[in-house]
Formats: structure tokens, C-alpha cells, sequence
């Protein structure tokens, strides 16, 4: 194969990346794993409007899992308090309709990303730029240690010195996927009851550290092919 067509395959390789291991920590996350351990920390914050701990058990895998399956918004939209009341109201589950379409986005994307590097390492091999395709790999890795340690300073900051450094981050990130406030809520909200900030401060900060992992993997356990410069 040329030369800089195999260069620009590596590059594309380095890009698939981050989104190949950010998808993977997004679905580890997206497993009872993460809340069951997240609700169990001895520093999350109590619920001031009365859920207990049992109660974010009880009612948090609803949200999880209606962001994987295939369930419309009656899934969560039929679950109710003993007292017969609704669990979420009508804003929060338009919200969570959302944010299902964007988990599902970024699901594909990530299938898609560890298809096409399947594929780029088959024709790698078969096309004898197999060096250039680990290359791709080690740099990749690079890049993704690098957002990693950007993501974990906002968090690692806003958690231990201002909390308004991770609201801003929080809140741009938000901006990019749905419009005006229609993530905000009510603190009496179940959402905000079930899923306060210090969840989703921790969520970034595990993805970041599951994304660091992968790509200080990729980085630096990957031997340096002797057919090639060693250089990222």
C-alpha cells in the first residue's frame, strides 16, 4: 500500500481511539456496577427529600436500563411512589427520551469505531502496514491520556476546590447535546433525587480514569514494530 495512504490510515486509526475506549467506559458505566458501588460511598451526598439509600437501589436501574433497551418512555413513565403519584414528571421524562437518543448515538458510534478498526487491522495485515496500524494504536493512546488527564483535573478541581469550574464544564457539555435548560431541574425532582451532581462528577471522573487505563495500555504495552520508526 502507498506510503501516505498508510500514514493517513494510522491517523484515522489514532482518531477512532478515544472514541472506541470513551464508548467503553460510557457502557461500563451503564451497568448496574457503577451505581450500585457509586450509592454505597460514604461521602454521597443524602437525599434532603427523603429517598434513602434503598430507595436510589430501588429506582435507579429503571433509569439505567431504559437507556440501553428498546422500552419507549412508558417504561419509565408508568412507575409510581406507593402512594400512587408518578415517579417522574412529564419534563423529566421528555428529558430522559433525549438523553435515550443520544446514548444511542453514542453506542453506534462507538460499534462503529471498533468495526472499522477490526477492518484497518485485517487490511493491515494483509497489506503489510501492520506497523503503521500499531503506530496508529500508540498514538491514539497518547491522545487519549491526554484528554483523560483534561477531563480529571476539571473534576479532581471541581470537586476539591471550586465547584463552579465543574458546573461550567457540566454545563457546556450539556449545551452540545440539548437545547435551553431542559436538562435543569427542580432539586425535589426525582432525577436530581436519584442522580445529584456528585454522581455525575464521579461518572466523568471513572470514565476518565477507564479511558487513561485503555489508552496508557495502548501507549506503552504495545511493543514498537523493528520494521518501523518508533516515534507517535
Amino acid at each position: 500500500m502507498k506510503p501516505n495512504l498508510t500514514t493517513i490510515l494510522s491517523y484515522l486509526v489514532s482518531l477512532l481511539i478515544p472514541l472506541a475506549l470513551i464508548g467503553t467506559a460510557l457502557r461500563i458505566l451503564l451497568t448496574p456496577i457503577f451505581f450500585n458501588i457509586e450509592y454505597r460511598m460514604p461521602y454521597f451526598p443524602a437525599d434532603e427529600y427523603g429517598f434513602t439509600q434503598q430507595d436510589r437501589l430501588q429506582w435507579a436501574p429503571f433509569a439505567v436500563e431504559y437507556l440501553v433497551n428498546s422500552a419507549d418512555i412508558s417504561y419509565l413513565g408508568d412507575l409510581k411512589f406507593e402512594d400512587g403519584s408518578p415517579l417522574y414528571n412529564e419534563r423529566e421524562l421528555i428529558h430522559m427520551a433525549d438523553v435515550k437518543n443520544i446514548v444511542r448515538g453514542a453506542l453506534q458510534a462507538w460499534y462503529v469505531s471498533l468495526a472499522i478498526l477490526v477492518l484497518l487491522a485485517v487490511l493491515a495485515r494483509r497489506g503489510n502496514w501492520m506497523h503503521e496500524y500499531m503506530n496508529g494504536l500508540r498514538r491514539g493512546g497518547l491522545w487519549m491520556i491526554g484528554l483523560s488527564i483534561a477531563i480529571g483535573a476539571i473534576v479532581g478541581v471541581g470537586i476539591a476546590v471550586n465547584p463552579d469550574i465543574f458546573w461550567q464544564f457540566f454545563t457546556f457539555f450539556h449545551s452540545i447535546f440539548f437545547e435551553g435548560d431542559s436538562w435543569l431541574f427542580y432539586f425535589s425532582d426525582t432525577l436530581i433525587r436519584l442522580f445529584p451532581i456528585r454522581f455525575w462528577q464521579d461518572a466523568f471522573l471513572w470514565a476518565a480514569v477507564l479511558a487513561l487505563g485503555g489508552g496508557a495500555g495502548l501507549a506503552f504495552g504495545l511493543k514498537p514494530s523493528s520494521t518501523t520508526e518508533q516515534s507517535v
